[in-house]
């Protein structure tokens, strides 16, 4: 088990590692549990959640309500370089997705899960929102 102290001199790219891995847990156990069961449905939704273009929305919208520490969380993972991008988003989304990814894989790390999971909730809100509306 990692110290707070070693976790935060992690790269954020290895936040942001972690965070992809626990974000997409959580995305598809969120899913799973609306019943769906067609692998292609499953696959179109999950990319609702996980897209850096659909991140970044996420980000702004959950920005409020995010503590100053947070904030800077992301702001390292958005300001890390990393070595390649998505094929479907612009080099800038991806660094904020990045981000989003770090605070999430920080607070995975840090064994904050009671905020983890707020967060995540709020995106999921928002995400099946803005789904309802189309």
């Amino acid at each position: 088990m990692l110290s707070k102290k070693d976790i935060d001199m992690l790269s954020p790219l290895v936040w942001a590692y972690m965070g992809d891995a626990v974000y997409e847990q959580y995305v598809r156990e969120h899913i799973i549990m609306q019943k769906m069961s067609k692998n292609g449905a499953l696959h179109k939704k999950a990319i609702k959640y996980v897209s850096a273009n659909n991140q970044l929305k996420i980000l702004k919208y959950i920005e409020e309500f995010l503590t100053e520490d947070e904030l800077e969380i992301i702001k390292r993972g958005r300001n890390s370089n990393p070595h390649s991008h998505a094929k479907n988003a612009d080099i800038v989304n991806y660094k904020w997705a990045t981000g989003f990814e770090a605070l999430i894989g920080y607070l995975y790390l840090t064994g904050n899960k009671k905020r983890l999971t707020q967060i995540i909730d709020y995106c999921f809100s928002y995400i099946d929102k803005m789904d309802n509306k189309n």
